[in-house]
Formats: C-alpha cells, sequence, structure tokens
C-alpha cells in the first residue's frame, strides 16, 4: 500500500485591477491553476487591504492605476503591515516612475499586461517563494535608468544647462510636472495628464522645488517660462 503524498500548499491570491472586464477574466484563468487559489478581487487598494486583512494571503497581483489607493501607494502599505505578502505589480505601464516607485514601494515582481498566463503564474510563485520577476522591457530600463544615474554623478549635481536656467539632474518626470505648473496646471490636474497619483505628483514637486531652489509655484511658473517649458 502507497503512503500518501503530502499535499502541495495552493496560493492564496488577490488580484488587483479597477477594470472588471480585466479583473474577471485574470481572476477566472489564474483560478486554473493546480496551486493557486483565488481568495478575491479587489477593484482599487482600499479593497486589496480589506481582503488581506481578512486573510490569509500569499500573494497580491497589482494594477498600479487605481482609483481611492494606486497601486503604489498599496504596496507600500502592505509592506508595512503585512510584510508576509508578497506584490507582484501587473500594469500596462513601464516607465521609470512606475517602474521605480513600484519596486521602492516593495514589489516583488513587475509585469507589463503583455505578460501571458504562464508568465503570471510563474511571477506569482516565484514571489511567494521570496524571489523576484521582473518583465524584460522592465529589466531593460533598470539598466538604462542605472546606467544614466551612473554618468550622471560624474557630472556637477547643480550645474545648470546653458539657456535652461535648471539644474541637470532633474528627471524627465520632474521636468512634465514643472512644465505642467507653468501652464496653470493644479496637482489634481497635473496627474491626470500624467497618469499618476496627486500624492506622487507632490513628491516630484517637493524633489524639483528642492534640487531648483524654488520657494513657492508661483516661482515655479517663471522658472518653467524662463526654461522655455510653458
Amino acid at each position: 500500500m502507497s503512503e500518501p503524498t503530502e499535499e502541495r500548499h495552493r496560493l492564496r491570491v488577490v488580484v488587483a485591477d479597477d477594470q472588471a472586464a480585466v479583473r474577471e477574466p485574470l481572476a477566472a484563468v489564474l483560478g486554473l491553476a493546480e496551486d493557486i487559489d483565488v481568495v478575491a478581487a479587489a477593484a482599487d487598494g482600499t479593497e486589496v487591504l480589506a481582503a488581506v486583512a481578512a486573510g490569509p494571503v500569499d500573494v497580491v497581483l497589482m494594477d498600479l492605476r487605481m482609483p481611492v489607493m494606486d497601486g503604489i501607494e498599496t504596496t507600500r502599505r502592505l509592506c508595512e503591515e503585512y510584510p508576509q505578502v508578497a506584490v507582484v505589480v501587473l500594469t500596462t505601464f513601464a516607465d521609470d516612475d512606475s517602474i521605480l516607485g513600484a519596486l521602492g514601494a516593495g514589489a516583488r515582481g513587475y509585469l507589463t499586461k503583455n505578460a501571458g498566463r504562464k508568465d503570471i503564474t510563474r511571477a506569482i510563485r516565484a514571489a511567494a517563494a521570496g524571489q523576484s520577476v521582473l518583465d524584460r522591457e522592465v529589466q531593460d530600463r533598470l539598466l538604462a535608468t542605472v546606467r544614466n544615474t551612473t554618468t550622471t554623478s560624474t557630472t556637477a549635481a547643480h550645474a545648470p544647462v546653458p539657456g535652461s536656467a535648471l539644474p541637470v539632474d532633474l528627471t524627465r518626470r520632474e521636468r512634465e510636472v514643472l512644465a505642467l505648473i507653468g501652464q496653470g496646471l493644479p496637482n489634481r490636474g497635473i496627474a491626470e495628464q500624467l497618469f499618476i497619483s496627486e500624492a506622487t505628483v507632490k513628491t516630484h514637486i517637493n524633489n524639483l522645488f528642492a534640487k531648483a531652489g524654488i520657494q513657492d509655484r508661483a516661482a515655479a511658473v517663471r522658472r518653467a517660462i524662463e526654461a522655455g517649458l510653458a
């Protein structure tokens, strides 16, 4: 008589996406995997936190652009309050701010929505095991960012670009935010234009004000005009 085999642990997963047309089919497909149970589907960050609190949860498959609480802030909250829960980002966006923001907040994996079911399930299993899986495009962008940062660090950190009146270490996103300030947009309008949260806009504004020595919004408008951004 053969001995009973040990039952394989099934991973408890929360799928988070604000679009039901994405969230529900994705949850159904993942539920077909023999080692994955989709225990909840969430439309925003607050629903994710509620689902994890009701737990137990092993992995959250996280969209970044969600109302109420976006994916980056939700990831940060999860890592602070539920460090045992792994986060894998699944998003349309692969820009530097999204990638660095999500990984900086504690995400273990980052995939774009071009990823297939096998890629997603592999990333979920890896994250649950404490490993990281990054989309190839994401890896390439991270390498480019590291190379650019290394190159920039060899130059004078606050040397002005001729004719621009701006320090060279402003990031592309910070310049975009400054340009939109110069056009008179409030933080909410900037967030909508760049598809980022208002909290992220405030972070960019604080950083660019500190780097450029800008004291207030009126001064920011003047600098944007002087630099030809507005």
